[in-house]
């Protein structure tokens, strides 16, 4: 049943205008893939896994756990990797040794070619081609065949519940080599059998992100410690916003800047036996939100639209925004580029997004994979460069330890002596314990496969309730329709 999943889910519409990932950089989708996807898109069959054709070869069964740990010799001339945006393709240039890059979409490693084939989430796109590839993975030529794929968390459960991705016990991976990593970043991944499917290299627990200048402006300090009294929870965060207001500042660009904080903290999942279940942590989020917005104190832009991010910039008149350590934004002239940004706690413990390594079942470069993904989520050395040079949180609690600590020195480019790690956008603050501290408390029990559809339709939904275009309950009623015209297997 597992191996038919996929082609089940494939054929739901899914909307992504929330991009779960890390950064919302878009590029121009590779044209290495547009013949794949035009070949594959008339194509309904589900095709068995490569994986699956020695299912019933008992020879084959009885070598497995003698080869688990040693994957067979690469073949393959040409490394396929699909993703949504630059960011992985930079970590692999920037910190994978082996990597030479070519141009814009092609690299080498040895004398294996690397293909990037960059398809942005705007309108599912990534998730569209990346399925349609994926139907066709078992008749594909071998440099045809994806190899490796990139997945976020809202729709995780969608790949790694279907025999498309490999074990990376598969790879030859063990536990061992996985120690340090944050178990959440692990569940993430991990199949209804218990199966691990993929790796990341970081964490992205979240944190509220303040301006400096405003919070001296208008609490007289920019202490993070202090301004956490004014955001403990959020009843004290409304009266702080009514406070920002007053002063000429809305305390978030958007309603939707919260909304990832109090759906990380809910106590039942978006749907049980087949009913679409609203959280009541979901619904004071509409109440609150509703609250701020008839105040006139915080907007309802989407997410990643202008008007959101005009607060990255001091003329934004926007105080804080809700996120991990990859959103706060470090352009020329924005308040991270001059280290504006302070951090702190928040009202409640979240996290936001992730980028996760899957092997793609029928790859010929198992063990160029097993590299890649040791070195780039295990390797301590390359994990230290990562948050030094790109300001992330990386998925190893010894470096996050020890930097945190400041029992590990760094010392960036242009610097002459080593020094306790800082954040560069955050004017000198080391936020890392707590990261660290939020990682901690995640609790990933109530995710599901409904995740990425019913998060965005509520919030599409709502926002007419918050623009005073219907009441609560048309919005409300609007919601359950969307969602079951999304997934008709689902009942209200």
């Amino acid at each position: 049943m597992k191996k038919k999943l996929l082609s089940v889910l494939l054929s739901a519409a899914m909307i992504s205008g929330i991009i779960a990932g890390c950064g919302n950089n878009a590029t121009t989708p590779a044209d290495t893939s547009t013949a794949q996807t035009d070949a594959a898109a008339d194509d309904t069959q589900t095709p068995e896994p490569a994986a699956d054709a020695a299912a019933d070869d008992t020879s084959a069964d009885a070598a497995a756990d003698d080869t688990a740990d040693a994957p067979a010799a690469d073949e393959g001339k040409v490394l396929n990797i699909y993703c949504w945006n630059e960011e992985f393709k930079t970590r692999i240039t920037d910190h994978y040794p082996d990597y030479t890059e070519v141009d814009a979409t092609h690299g080498t490693i040895g004398d294996v070619s690397v293909v990037w084939n960059i398809t942005p989430n705007d309108d599912n796109a990534y998730q569209n081609n990346l399925d349609a590839t994926l139907l066709k993975q078992a008749d594909a030529a071998a440099d045809d065949k994806i190899d490796l794929f990139l997945i976020e968390a809202d729709y995780a459960l969608k790949y790694v519940d279907t025999d498309y991705t490999m074990p990376v016990a598969d790879l030859g991976i063990t536990d061992a080599d996985l120690s340090k990593q944050y178990q959440y970043t692990k569940d993430v991944v991990t199949d209804s059998n218990g199966v691990l499917k993929g790796l990341s290299w970081q964490g992205c627990p979240g944190v509220m992100f303040y301006s400096r200048d405003v919070a001296k402006e208008v609490f007289g300090t920019d202490d993070p410690a202090e301004i956490q009294n004014y955001v403990k929870d959020w009843d004290t965060f409304n009266e702080t916003a009514a406070t920002l207001k007053d002063a000429g500042y809305s305390i978030m660009s958007s309603v939707n800047d919260s909304y990832r904080v109090y759906s990380n903290n809910v106590s039942s999942k978006w749907v049980t036996d087949g009913v679409i279940n609203i959280d009541d942590n979901i619904m004071k989020w509409v109440d609150d939100s509703k609250e701020l917005v008839d105040a006139g104190a915080t907007g309802t832009h989407d997410l990643w639209s202008d008007d959101w991010s005009k607060g990255f910039y001091p003329e934004g008149k926007v105080f804080a925004y809700f996120g991990p350590a990859w959103l706060a934004a470090d352009t020329e002239g924005s308040i991270g580029y001059n280290g504006g940004w302070g951090a702190t706690e928040g009202p409640q413990g979240f996290f936001w997004g992730g980028t996760w390594i899957c092997a793609a079942t029928g790859t010929d470069n198992a063990g160029l994979i097993k590299d890649i993904m040791l070195k780039m989520t295990t390797d301590d050395d390359i994990m230290t460069d990562i948050v030094v040079k790109d300001d992330d949180f990386v998925n190893n609690s010894t470096v996050m330890d020890a930097l945190a600590s400041g029992e590990k020195k760094v010392q960036r480019e242009g610097e002459t002596e080593e020094h306790e790690y800082t954040s560069q956008i955050l004017g000198g603050q080391n936020p890392l314990q707590m990261y660290i501290n939020g990682v901690a408390s995640l609790d990933l029990s109530n995710l599901s496969s409904y995740d990425q559809g019913c998060n965005e339709e509520f919030q599409h939904a709502m926002k007419n309730y918050f623009e005073g275009n219907a009441t609560k309950e048309e919005a409300l009623d609007l919601f359950y329709k969307s969602v079951v015209e999304k997934y008709p297997e689902l009942t209200y």
